[in-house]
């Protein structure tokens, strides 16, 4: 019969609630039996002894994340959570253990798969604080409420017959021609 799974080490109790821990203490965990080969196990015999030791507390550490992330209370995020738990299990595998942490895009095998299903770019969004993306916000207000202006509509609306005459593109090249000439007439000089 399988012994049943031991979350107390996935759930470690904060500091505060030592007095809780006095009145009703957590049982000393059995000893887990042997581990069942993994080629001859039923399923969920292989899922108790090796996927769920390792997977619960990637889990746990994706919601302390999230939280942290603030994923619970905005619609979207920054945060991948798929990512994060690529990351986290990858680091934490048993056969890694004297490994150094290694970042999620330099794992190699995201690093490969990303090779040959590039992802689009976050949008910039993602990255701005509050603070930033409101200066962002009341810019745009800024500026849409003074091209409401009725001064700057009229300058504005001077600005595109300007440029429908091209007049200042004809002026922009008598400038220069008469600019150049006159820098051929004090080079002659010389």
């Amino acid at each position: 019969m399988l012994q049943p799974l031991c979350t107390e080490q996935f759930y470690p109790s904060p500091a505060a609630d030592a007095v809780v821990q006095q009145l009703f203490p957590i049982p000393e965990a059995a000893p887990l039996p042997e581990a069942p080969d993994p080629k001859t196990c039923s399923p969920q015999e292989y899922l108790e002894y090796y996927i769920f030791p390792v997977l619960l507390p990637g889990m746990t550490e994706l919601l302390h994340q999230a939280k942290k992330e603030k994923c619970f209370e905005r619609k979207r995020t920054k945060f991948i959570a798929c990512d994060f738990l690529t990351e986290w299990l990858y680091n934490h595998n048993p056969r890694r253990k004297d490994e150094s942490f290694t970042e999620f895009f330099s794992i190699p095998f995201v690093h490969d798969w990303l090779k040959d299903h590039p992802r689009e770019p976050l949008p910039l969004s993602f990255f701005l604080s509050e603070e930033e993306a409101s200066v962002i916000i009341q810019a745009f207000w800024r500026g849409y409420r003074v091209r409401c202006d009725r001064e700057v509509q009229e300058l504005r609306q001077w600005q595109k017959q300007l440029r429908d005459e091209k007049i200042i593109f004809q002026r922009v090249e008598e400038f220069w021609a008469r600019q150049e000439a006159k820098a051929s007439i004090q080079s002659g000089d010389l």
